[in-house]
């Protein structure tokens, strides 16, 4: 075993590890380390550990010291001499006309040597470049040429998922895409839609690939030629998360069922047709195949009910028997409730329930009694109503030679 610390340079950049050399170094603190290009500035990401030998290369390169307040300083200085150079580099690639585009300007620790990253879409003589920054900046010039993924990571930025860019963050190392990851996950096609900010394709199709591909293994593929519980058809569409395939089945013209992976049994897998000298199983024996759920789980919780109506019924009569339990109790109102037919009480609709929920002989007669005095109630106010649209004097019309007389 080897003890090692972990260090990173950048943001998001790649983790390297170093030997400590008897320091205790926690996570966050800043460090100075020696590299192949001399002192350098990171910071810790993981602190003391111990990994096989295998994991690392030998030999370790150490860690010189924890960063004082001189090396912030200088650091901070730095920082400020990157903006100066970038300006400065800009100008000079206009004034020579190169087709490329700068991204950053990098110093190093001792400031012996500037780094400046850029892209391009091909090869670029930058030569008549390096002699004029070299002799403005009196130090080691290097320009080195980056892809796309590599300024997205430095430039930083957020993706169309609302979120920092994967490999600004915690990516180390770019991991292969395509675009059979895209197909077998069932994503558009559309280059705009499964692209990042960088124009390549998204980092994430990468991330649950290995599900969907552990997936395949179990599922069939599309148009293959299974036996399913209700005779046997052609796989019509594949749901790799649900693991459930829809079937049009061969003497059938209803729209493709639903199956679960478990019910199904695969004659011939990939595109094909029925075989020849196929016989098909009967179907008592393609009725083993049905999944039946144990008990407690999905509808077996809700009373054994397969659809709504059922379901419904049973809502119902819990309904109504909490309604007669409440009737029994004192009251009135409840039992005077709507049933399942939509009907009240007294109109005709048969009541059903136990007798523990039909009101008493008393309460019957008291019903009817409010019943026939709220009766008595509208006819008077009825008759009122009429009395008062009607009008009790009516103006008499003038005779029809009234205006010749006057005139």
């Amino acid at each position: 075993m080897t003890e090692i610390i972990g260090v990173r340079f950048k943001a998001g950049g790649k983790q390297y590890y170093f030997d400590p050399m008897g320091l205790r170094v926690a996570s966050g603190q800043s460090v100075i380390v020696e590299t192949g290009k001399g002192l350098e500035y990171g910071t810790c990401v993981r602190p003391n550990g111990f990994v096989n030998d295998e994991a690392v290369m030998q030999p370790l390169r150490p860690v010189v010291r924890l960063a004082t307040q001189k090396d912030e300083r200088q650091i901070a200085e730095n920082r400020r001499k990157e903006k100066e150079a970038l300006g400065v580099c800009q100008k000079l690639i206009q004034r020579h006309g190169l087709e490329m585009k700068l991204v950053q300007a990098e110093y190093s620790f001792d400031g012996s040597k500037i780094i400046f990253f850029f892209t391009a879409e091909g090869r670029v003589d930058f030569r008549a470049l390096v002699k004029d920054l070299a002799g403005r900046f009196r130090t080691r010039i290097e320009l080195r040429q980056i892809g796309v993924r590599d300024e997205a990571r430095m430039l930083g930025g957020l993706g169309i998922c609302g979120k920092p860019f994967c490999c600004a963050q915690f990516l180390d190392e770019f991991q292969p895409v395509s675009i059979k990851m895209a197909k077998v996950q069932n994503l558009s096609l559309n280059p705009t839609k499964i692209s990042g900010t960088c124009g390549r394709l998204m980092c994430c199709l990468k991330y649950e690939q290995n599900a969907y591909e552990d997936a395949m293994k179990r599922c069939p593929k599309q148009e293959s030629f299974v036996e399913c519980p209700d005779g046997v058809g052609n796989v019509v569409s594949v749901d790799l998360l649900k693991e459930r395939v829809k079937v049009r089945l061969e003497d059938s013209s209803e729209q493709p069922k639903s199956y679960r992976v478990s019910e199904i049994r695969v004659v011939r897998n990939g595109k094909g047709k029925r075989p020849e000298d196929y016989v098909a199983p009967p179907k008592a024996e393609l009725e083993k195949l049905r999944y039946i759920p144990p008990e407690g789980e999905g509808q077996a919780a809700l009373g054994g009910a397969r659809n709504l109506s059922e379901l419904l019924d049973q809502y119902l009569d819990q309904q109504d028997g909490q309604g007669g339990s409440s009737s029994q109790a004192g009251g009135s109102r409840s039992s005077s409730r709507r049933r399942r037919g939509g009907k009240r009480e007294g109109q005709g609709q048969p009541q059903s329930g136990s007798a523990a929920q039909a009101p008493s002989k008393q309460r019957q007669g008291a019903q009817k009694e409010a019943q026939a005095g709220q009766a008595a109630a509208g006819s008077q106010s009825g008759e009122r109503k009429r009395r008062r649209h009607r009008p009790h004097h009516r103006k008499p019309k003038p005779p029809a030679g009234g205006e010749q007389g006057n005139s």
